[in-house]
């Protein structure tokens, strides 16, 4: 409630500094949840063989409309 005469509260002070986001915080954090994301997803990786792509490549030049001739 804000009655005169009582300053407001400064909850500014209250509020703790960020957290680490070192290599240690990194492995305390692994510690207590486990590590749940991968560093790497499986998007960003290439799973794709050589042969795989020329196999795409070979598809959609196969099926290019005429108008991009």
């Amino acid at each position: 409630m804000n009655l005169p005469g009582r300053p407001e509260p400064d909850h500014a002070s209250d509020v703790a500094p960020p957290a680490a986001t070192g290599p240690a915080h990194r492995r305390r954090l692994d510690e207590i949840f486990g590590d749940v994301l991968p560093d790497v997803t499986t998007d960003e990786r290439d799973t794709t063989r050589a042969a795989d792509r020329a196999a795409d490549d070979r598809w959609f030049l196969d099926n290019r409309p005429p108008h991009h001739d």
